[in-house]
């Protein structure tokens, strides 16, 4: 899935994958959420209602520029370093196509459908 993304104004290349989450978190948008730092290795936020979390794909470690849902705190995470090894509770649900050093000063994201 094709969707627009902006990172503190700036225009990024991103998609989400076609997991039920990553569905659902489509279902959210259009959104803008500030961003916090979180142990330098990504940029989080809290989403307005939790993912639906059913059929989710085999756990695998995120990576520099990978959209995640870390389940238990119900948060959207956008790695800036390689994340922690594959969880059952961090959900990948796309790429944003960034810089490591854009993705980890950046303040506020705005996801939106692809029109």
């Amino acid at each position: 899935m094709d969707i627009r993304v902006t990172l503190d104004g700036r225009p990024v290349d991103a998609t989400l994958n076609d997991s039920p989450a990553a569905r659902d978190f489509a279902e959210l948008l259009p959104l803008t959420l500030d961003l916090e730092d979180f142990h330098g290795t990504e940029r989080v936020t809290d989403l307005p209602r939790k993912l639906d979390t059913s059929g989710a794909p085999e756990p695998a470690a995120a990576k520099v520029g990978d959209i995640a849902y870390y389940a238990p705190w119900g948060n959207l995470a956008l790695f800036h370093q390689e994340g922690p090894a594959a969880s059952a509770d961090l959900l990948i649900l796309g790429h944003l196509d960034v810089s490591a050093d854009q993705l980890g000063r950046a303040e506020r994201i705005t996801v939106e459908a692809a029109s």
